[in-house]
């Protein structure tokens, strides 16, 4: 019997995510040329990197000069562009060193339309009533729709992703529109290959509306929280609109499902702009809110210079790294936070987080993490101006360090936060 719940394995309670766009990270685009950055990427506390599809991607209905990751033409090879699937092997092993994990891109809603599957079996696909392959949604012309009524069709699929997991030894998927394909797929997916290795379920659904997904993965996105935010920055609106997000997060799901948390990845980046585009000097309080609140950050490809361009989608546009990267310890000090400290753990029954009250409740975000004796108050300025501040909080007592100045005051002495600023105090 296929089981109808499934719990994460611990280390995903403590980590984060980086995204990585291989086609635009290096001038090679290549596995050997971004194995170069591990060293960089651990130091600054990476834990998982997510690939985008590293699968061979299909001619035929190509858009741009190298089309779309994720339109691919073998679920069981990887895109010459990148290197060989020997190479990729390489690369895991070199990060597994460096005591990093690897996930990658899963596709399982559609392929290009020169997938070798279309020539062996064209029953796995769904077609029209002229016996034709056709787009899964509008817009999406350079993709097939694949049918999962067909029990071949689930099978396959699910052999070519033990082949990455036994061949490759990757820890985990991210599963692109997971809501897409029928939620019982994803189930039997996951009962078979966790027969292999425990793996790490990152599904592409926000589970404020696909809670039925939640039972599948480990972790969802938070595409409401996003666009909320972006919102709440550009229409000015009160801060009850983002609490009202976050409690209907803790309403809808099982305990152990966790959300991650973002300002940027390769859709939003690409065809929104980048975080600094959507939430001007918010970005920084957010992506600390990102790496605080109960759930996983997750960093995109360039976030830690900070990369303010649209990065193009389908051809070659580089990103223009530099040897100091400027949020590279911002970044490094809140993911080793994540890691070490207690309260920051995230789906874990021994950990509570809750809103706390200022005397400024338009302008400062404001939360606690608490873990028996162990505390962390975040405290986030959402406006333009300097602020004075008191905690209102009777359950909060006693000293707190500051995280970043390493100074001690008592939690009942006032504050001072800068526009757009950030304060962690550590008990």
């Amino acid at each position: 019997m296929i089981s109808t719940d499934f719990k994460p394995v611990d280390w995903v309670h403590s980590t984060n995510i980086y995204e990585v766009n291989l086609r635009q990270y290096t001038g090679e685009g290549t596995f050997a040329a971004f194995a170069r950055h591990l060293p960089r990427l651990k130091d600054m506390g990476v834990e998982v990197l997510w690939f985008m599809p590293v699968t061979p991607i299909s001619v035929k209905n190509r858009k741009g000069t190298l089309g779309s990751y994720y339109a691919c033409s073998s679920y069981v090879d990887t895109n010459p562009e990148f290197g060989t699937i020997d190479e990729f092997k390489e690369l895991v092993k070199q990060i597994h060193a460096l005591g990093m994990k690897v996930i990658i891109d899963w596709v399982a809603n559609h392929t290009g339309w020169d997938h070798e599957w279309t020539i062996t079996h064209p029953e796995y696909y769904t077609q029209d009533d002229k016996g034709s392959f056709k787009p899964p949604v509008e817009n999406w012309e350079d993709v097939i729709h694949l049918n999962f009524h067909n029990t071949a069709t689930r099978k396959a699929m699910i052999d070519a992703m033990k082949f990455w997991v036994a061949e490759c030894g990757i820890d985990g998927f991210r599963c692109d529109m997971a809501m897409l394909v029928p939620v019982d797929f994803w189930r039997e997916a996951r009962a078979a290959l966790d027969q292999l290795k425990k793996l790490f379920w990152l599904g592409e659904f926000d589970q404020w509306n696909d809670e039925p997904y939640a039972h599948v993965f480990d972790v969802s996105y938070s595409w409401h929280w996003m666009h909320m935010t972006e919102e709440f920055y550009k229409k000015k609106l009160p801060i009850s609109a983002l609490d009202k997000v976050l409690t209907g997060y803790q309403q809808k799901h099982p305990f152990h499902h966790i959300r991650s948390y973002f300002t940027s990845n390769h859709d939003e980046n690409s065809w929104n702009g980048s975080e600094y585009e959507k939430y001007g000097e918010m970005a920084i309080p957010l992506a600390v809110f990102s790496c605080t609140w109960n759930g996983i950050p997750l960093i995109y490809s360039g976030q830690e210079l900070p990369n303010k361009k649209r990065l193009q989608f389908f051809d070659k546009d580089e990103i223009e790294w530099n040897d100091h990267p400027a949020l590279h310890l911002l970044y490094k000090k809140l993911l080793s936070l994540r890691n070490n400290h207690p309260a920051l753990l995230c789906g874990h029954k021994n950990v509570i987080t809750w809103r706390i009250a200022t005397d400024h409740p338009e302008q400062l975000f404001c939360f606690v993490r608490k873990n028996k004796d162990k505390e962390m108050i975040v405290v986030l300025n959402f406006s333009d101006r300097k602020i004075v501040f008191h905690l209102n909080d009777q359950r909060v007592r006693g000293e707190f360090t500051n995280v970043f100045t390493g100074k001690t005051k008592q939690v009942t002495d006032g504050f001072a936060i800068d526009p757009w600023g950030y304060k962690l105090l550590m008990k």
